[in-house]
């Protein structure tokens, strides 16, 4: 698939629903009782991993309409009749893992090549602790996994590097462990969970410790099925509001995209370096703030990120380098190693990406850094399998001298079906 460089991007779009809680709400329909309504559901490769999942756990899962579904839940999961294969969903198997824990069955894990090579322990670790069982059937800390739950206790967490990840999947174990399971995070990474667990009527502790925070909650608490609105995704409304950033004479607006703050780390960085990015209609969606977020073809400046930024736009990064290139002076990305260990290694990926569009790169152990100024493009990306590689690259084609190519395009439906058609509809030049 290649992007060339195109005339001046106009409309409005919807950002597809969010992807975190397009998992939460799937996972959590099928551990509660009675029928969770989901509206706005991301109907994306992974997602629709996770509802296969949740129904061979025992839960009955519906399509009824464009990103309505129905989960009629049992109140816990069982042990499935087959191998639980969450294709390239990260999210997925990690929670699925830690809801799974806390019942008294036995399911395998698997997934794709890519995966494969993303390490599991982070979570298996913890869960173990709380007398979850592991079974490595290949190389340990990688999947395939055999899992048995049930029986678990309580457990106090001290996370070293924040993940929402992690952090969900020992409270949703939590759920079914005996005690008040407590996860401490020194820098605060996104809620979702809680928020959503709350809205299935359990109760969720929040204590600030520092400039992190400790969240708590207690075993035994049932879940009952709620309604759950699904806002659009910031992650990937960041991909149209990115090419109205650097392609000239452009503005796209993204209606309905979710501004948790924990969520808009992005949108601060790209105000910090002098991006034309408005808010308007600001409103309440599911439990979370919403609005129509608006960018204007901006004049650029390099800026250094905070690091402290890193937990709430990790997955942001790869565009936020595609912008970067167009803005003069050096952007500075440091603190940002769990990029490696992503869907691929997105920091090697970017930096080589970018250099072959001619752009100057620096690589460091858990950063990089981003010298803007004119792209040449011409190039053919290799992208891994990894659709946040893929559509920067085709973003950063959009404003480059000659056509960028990427050489896998079809991974991006995992996280973003319509894409293309969505960028096209802008007047990005994709073929």
């Amino acid at each position: 698939m290649t992007a060339r460089r195109s005339p001046a991007l106009s409309g409005r779009v919807r950002a597809p629903g969010d992807k975190s809680m397009s998992h939460r709400s799937l996972i959590l329909g099928a551990m509660a009782t009675g029928e969770t309504r989901i509206e706005g559901l991301l109907e994306g490769d992974d997602i629709l991993a996770t509802a296969r999942a949740v129904e061979a756990f025992g839960a009955v899962v519906e399509r009824t309409g464009d990103g309505v579904w129905r989960v009629k839940g049992r109140g816990e999961l069982r042990t499935p009749s087959g191998v639980i294969d969450c294709g390239n969903a990260g999210t997925g198997v990690r929670l699925l893992m830690g809801a799974a824990a806390g019942y008294p069955l036995t399911a395998t894990f698997d997934g794709d090549g890519s995966l494969r090579k993303r390490p599991m322990k982070r979570v298996t670790g913890p869960l173990a602790q709380m007398g979850a069982g592991f079974g490595w059937l290949a190389d340990e800390d990688r999947l395939p996994v055999e899992i048995t739950g049930g029986a678990l206790r309580a457990i106090d967490y001290e996370q070293t590097v924040a993940s929402a990840q992690v952090k969900s999947a020992i409270l949703l174990a939590g759920l079914n462990a005996g005690g008040v399971t407590a996860v401490t995070e020194r820098e605060k990474s996104r809620d979702h969970t809680e928020r959503m667990l709350r809205a299935f009527g359990a109760e969720v502790g929040v204590e600030d410790v520092g400039e992190g925070w400790r969240v708590m909650v207690k075993g035994g608490q049932p879940l009952t099925g709620t309604f759950v609105a699904v806002p659009g995704d910031p992650s990937s409304a960041a991909f149209p509001l990115a090419a109205g950033l650097i392609v000239p004479g452009s503005e796209v607006t993204v209606e309905g995209v979710m501004l948790n703050p924990l969520r808009t780390g992005l949108f601060e960085t790209w105000l910090e370096m002098g991006a034309d990015l408005t808010i308007t209609n600001r409103r309440q969606s599911g439990g979370e703030e919403v609005g129509d977020v608006t960018a204007r073809h901006s004049t650029l400046i390099g800026i250094v990120v905070p690091e402290a930024r890193a937990a709430s736009m990790i997955d942001e990064y790869p565009i936020l380098a595609a912008t970067a290139a167009f803005a003069s002076g050096e952007t500075v990305m440091r603190g940002v190693g769990e990029m490696r260990v992503k869907e691929s290694d997105r920091i090697a990926l970017m930096v080589a990406g970018l250099r072959a569009c001619g752009v100057a790169v620096e690589e460091e152990p858990e950063g990089f850094i981003v010298s803007g100024g004119p792209v040449a493009g011409g190039a053919t990306v290799h992208t891994a399998h990894d659709h946040r590689i893929a559509m920067s690259h085709l973003v950063l084609g959009l404003a480059a001298d000659q056509p960028v190519r990427v050489d896998e395009p079809g991974m991006i439906a995992t996280s973003f079906p319509g894409f293309v058609e969505m960028m096209r509809g802008l007047g990005a030049e994709i073929a």
